[in-house]
């Protein structure tokens, strides 16, 4: 586990000076993750999303490593086939058998949990040496704040409106995290983007392992999720302390906490998380307290699921 004087001395492998939204939860993210990737080099996809479009605007790229732009429901199997293309020259002798090399393939909500599911699915299933990172903003937040699966209980989306006929949308979100573990892959993690030293040590461990790894990681959209710019990182340590985003890994199918100050004595109310949220405002009506005790339960039911599954 890197200490944060070496990390600070890695190179960035995503350049300043792209376009996405100051605040920007995502490309917080993709830093925290690739500085886990140690000195190896990386070969990079991307699925369709914010991440994609606002930094590889052509003839422009802010990557700093190889990068492949795949659709949104593909962006797994691009680079698995990357991966098996690579094995498959070690084979043949045109790349040095001692060669080493990374594969990471990076998607948002919309294009993992939803659109992309079924290639992620496939590639983690056949076991390629690839790492899959979701940056989790709960949104289709580059096609206009439409809901995903990935959206809370109760949140406003462009397609959950609040209104006479709706209070935003009224499903739980899905827990994708524990799709993948079910998956009985080397290794599956949940992360924040606000707890840089949890993250960067998961992604040293994904990108350590053999086969396939993957990563969820809470990363706060301020345009679709009505915060200021300068609130990300904040809003993402409430989803912590609150535990609307409990953080564990799963090695070998051995679940673990990865933080030891959230408990179930200490943590705070959903309040904290969600005050701050314009696409929560309506939460705070008193003819929505039904509603907002709703959200809580849920919360503490996945938490308590969680805490069960890592023997906490």
């Amino acid at each position: 586990m890197a200490n944060i004087k070496e990390l600070s001395r890695r190179e960035d492998r995503l350049e300043g000076g792209h376009r996405l939204c100051a605040g920007c939860g995502a490309s917080i993210a993709v830093r925290q993750v690739l500085l886990g990737a140690g000195l190896t080099p990386v070969v990079a996809g991307c699925a369709t999303g914010c991440l994609e479009v606002s930094t590889t605007i052509y003839p422009y790229s802010s990557w700093k490593v190889p990068f492949i732009h795949n659709a949104f429901e593909n962006s797994a199997a691009t680079v698995s086939g990357v991966e098996s293309a690579f094995k498959g020259l070690q084979r043949a002798g045109k790349i040095p058998a001692d060669k080493k090399m990374k594969f990471v393939a990076f998607g948002g909500d919309g294009g993992t949990y939803d659109i992309g599911l079924q290639s992620l699915s496939g590639a983690m299933e056949r076991g390629h040496d690839m790492v899959y990172v979701c940056y989790d903003n709960g949104a289709y937040m580059n096609t206009g704040i439409q809901r995903s699966s990935a959206t809370p209980l109760g949140a406003w989306a462009t397609t959950a409106e609040v209104g006479k006929v709706g209070q935003g949308k009224p499903m739980r979100r899905k827990d994708l995290t524990s799709i993948m573990a079910a998956h009985h892959i080397p290794y599956v993690a949940q992360a924040s983007i606000s707890e840089w030293k949890d993250l960067t040590t998961k992604a040293e461990k994904a990108f350590a392992v053999k086969g396939p790894a993957f990563i969820n990681v809470f990363a706060p959209c301020p345009r679709g999720w009505r915060i200021p710019y300068d609130k990300t990182v904040e809003i993402a340590s409430l989803a912590v302390k609150t535990a609307f985003w409990p953080l564990f890994e799963v090695e070998d199918g051995v679940w673990k906490m990865t933080t030891k100050r959230v408990t179930s004595e200490n943590r705070l109310p959903i309040e904290e998380f969600l005050t701050p949220q314009g696409r929560f405002k309506h939460l705070f009506k008193p003819e929505n307290a039904e509603l907002l005790a709703a959200v809580q339960a849920e919360v503490d039911r996945n938490f308590a699921y969680v805490q069960g599954r890592c023997g906490a």
